[in-house]
């Protein structure tokens, strides 16, 4: 069997949709994106704020070493638990009640967090947050993408990321601010949670006026619905032609069975591009970016930082994670996918190394040791944000055909999110036990396999529409017809 010049153009839209055009749709496409990625901006601000915030509550509540990493690692877990039940809750209440929900929960969440008297309640209020934060990783990106006209997809859908690093340096900065002006006492601490309570009513009033998801109407029956949002965000001709092939896609899904989870695990396609989400996702934290962003004071301190240079100096890498987001977001649609991770994971490799060696090679109380590794860890963090991150959370959203979509991405992000959890817990002990130099030579190990699983197992997906993208996997001709090393489709080549 041979890969033809036909499906060479399975990498271009085959029904010759009208081109986008400027206007009145394209602002409102902008501002949609921009009020659902308030969720990205809390689970950006959630996740980091502990990293300024964790000091001063261990004084204040008392905390060992094992109940700090239950702090931070509580809303991990509960992120975990809401990426995997938020899909199916957005499949049925739709993906804009989702986030409404979501915000609500994120302002309790908070609330509880900052009037927590004890270890018990901060917990709770941290598993609340965490469950806000799981949902707003798995419906905001598929609500972004469902709502992108294929051609500015990756840029669209990779807002959220550039909306979560925002996030975690506006984390960074409040408690750089706090922490200097007011110091450790005093339950500062309370005040930088408080913070993230703002934009959680931003996006709870925002989202009342957005609208839903079309492609979630049309599968719903509700075709006239999704023909009006389309028309508020593309022209006349493109909405019309774009809700054709959205509804030849669902009249053809139709006429199978709802997607349950035997009949993914027995469908060699389907089991395979969801073991390629899982893959994905746990080698986004395996690069222990998320370590850095809740522990980086800890990381700077042990570098030889003071407590309140390394709240200062842990500014830079938000600065750089920002930096990088604009960048990637600019890459997403000029750039394969694969080579975008295949460079990713190669640099983190690199980075880890050098950190590792680093330490090794400067001992402590040398005063360009803790200069290198800030400048090893700032480094790291730009690679992550460049290559990795975004790409990743795009991918996801895209790569799962419609009726298994919300289940992918749950199952993808709850791996994602059990990955980062564990992490999140033992990382202090990691640091304790091994130094260093020994846990960033182990993440060096990791992200060496990372690299050798995208570069032999993740296909390329830019360049086609989530309805090519469908039948493509569901076929498995995504596999076959694509160029493992250039993540191109030839005009002919040999399938083996």
């Amino acid at each position: 069997m041979t890969a033809t010049s036909s499906a060479a153009g399975s990498a271009v839209p085959s029904n010759s949709l009208p081109p986008l055009t400027a206007g009145p749709h394209r602002k409102r496409l902008g501002l949609v994106a921009l009020v659902a990625t308030f969720g990205g901006l809390l689970f950006g601000y959630d996740t980091s704020v502990i990293n300024g915030a964790i000091n001063p509550m261990v004084k204040d509540l008392h905390l060992t070493t094992l109940t700090e990493g239950v702090v931070t690692s509580g809303l991990l877990f509960g992120a975990a638990v809401g990426a995997i039940s938020a899909g199916r809750l957005s499949d049925g209440w739709g993906r804009r009640k989702s986030i409404i929900l979501m915000s609500a929960a994120f302002f309790i969440g908070a609330l509880i967090c900052v009037f927590a008297p004890d270890f018990g309640t901060m917990v709770v209020g941290r598993v609340i947050l965490g469950l806000a934060v799981g949902a707003a990783s798995t419906v905001v990106p598929v609500f972004l993408a469902e709502l992108a006209p294929y051609e500015i997809r990756g840029s669209i859908a990779g807002r959220n990321e550039f909306m979560i690093v925002a996030g975690q340096l506006a984390a960074f900065i409040v408690n750089a601010i706090i922490g200097n002006i007011w110091g450790e006492g005093n339950g500062v601490w309370r005040v930088m949670l408080a913070v993230e309570a703002l934009p959680a009513i931003a996006l709870f009033i925002g989202m009342l006026r957005m609208p839903e998801s079309p492609r979630w109407l049309v599968e719903k029956g509700r075709t006239d619905e999704a023909l009006a949002v389309l028309s508020t965000l593309r022209s006349k001709e493109r909405a019309e032609a774009e809700l054709q092939d959205i509804n030849r896609i669902a009249q053809e899904e139709t006429r199978v069975h709802h997607l349950s989870f035997m009949s993914i695990v027995t469908n060699k396609w389907l089991l395979r591009i969801l073991l390629i989400g899982i893959g994905l996702g746990m080698a986004q934290q395996l690069t222990g970016i998320n370590s850095i962003m809740y522990y980086g004071q800890t990381v700077l301190i042990s570098a030889g930082f003071s407590a309140s240079a390394a709240l200062i100096a842990n500014v830079a890498p938000g600065i750089i994670a920002v930096i990088g987001a604009i960048i990637a977001l600019r890459m997403m649609d000029r750039f394969s996918r694969r080579k975008t991770f295949i460079i990713g994971f190669f640099l983190t490799t690199v980075c880890h190394l050098l950190i590792g060696v680093g330490s090794l090679a400067l001992p402590e109380g040398n005063p360009v040791r803790p200069w290198l590794l800030l400048l090893l860890v700032v480094v790291f963090v730009g690679s992550v944000q460049t290559f990795l991150n975004v790409a990743v959370w795009v991918t996801l959203s895209e790569i799962f055909p419609l009726k298994m979509r919300a289940f992918g991405m749950g199952a993808s992000v709850f791996i994602l999110w059990l990955t980062n959890a564990f992490l999140g817990l033992y990382f202090p002990t990691l640091i304790a036990s091994i130094g260093i130099s020994g846990s960033f030579f182990a993440f060096a190990v990791v992200n060496a396999l990372a690299l050798l699983f995208v570069w032999r197992a993740v296909p390329e997906t830019r360049g086609r529409t989530l309805e090519q993208l469908e039948e493509d996997v569901t076929t498995g001709n995504i596999y076959l017809a694509q160029d493992k090393v250039t993540g191109q489709v030839p005009a002919t080549r040999p399938v083996v």
